[in-house]
């Protein structure tokens, strides 16, 4: 089991392993949300509504067939080679605290 430690401005550092499974970066906003069910909260990463991407996805030049669909959903695409390459160019540009004396 992953754990943290609440600070006295009851602030939390979320383990790596834990942001890593959640794809969360730096700046990136989560959301708990309380499970009537089982009476606890669960850490969700907080995605845009999909009225914000409107536009973000040009028109193809051509038609995509079925089967190419069915491919690029296989390989996963570009989209996770390039997610991946966010990640880390994000993750590079995040400038690193000095430690304390």
């Amino acid at each position: 089991m992953t754990s943290a430690t609440v600070g006295s401005k009851g602030r939390i550092t979320i383990p790596a392993p834990v942001r890593i499974r959640l794809g969360l970066l730096a700046g990136d906003r989560i959301a708990f949300l309380l499970s009537e069910e089982t009476g606890r909260y669960e850490v969700v990463p907080v995605t845009c509504p999909v009225a914000g991407l409107r536009g973000i996805v040009c028109k193809p030049a051509r038609p995509v067939s079925i089967e190419d669909m069915n491919a690029a959903i296989a390989g996963q695409g570009a989209w996770g080679e390039r997610r991946r390459s966010l990640i880390r160019a994000r993750a590079a540009s995040v400038p690193r605290r000095k430690a304390r004396p």
